[in-house]
């Protein structure tokens, strides 16, 4: 689930949640919007979490080169 599908879902789950108040018999129209607003802010966090472990920061593998041993020169005087 992608970042702008979950906010998607958090805001229709929002509206149908707190803005809305049309009644269906047989369906809670607030329930549903609620259960949006929840699955919305799950995928929100999995995606986050999916995107931050391909951040440039943090702790990643890095090659550094030592200093080299330069006792085996020879130089020619």
């Amino acid at each position: 689930m992608s970042t702008g599908f979950s906010l998607l879902l958090i805001a229709a789950g929002a509206v149908l949640a707190f803005a809305v108040n049309y009644e269906v018999q047989g369906v809670e129209i607030q329930t549903i919007g609620l259960i949006l607003l929840v699955v919305g802010l799950v995928g929100l966090a999995f995606s986050l979490l999916f995107l931050a472990s391909f951040a440039p920061f943090g702790s990643r593998d890095r090659y550094v080169e030592g200093p080299t041993d330069h006792t085996h020169d020879h130089h020619r005087v």
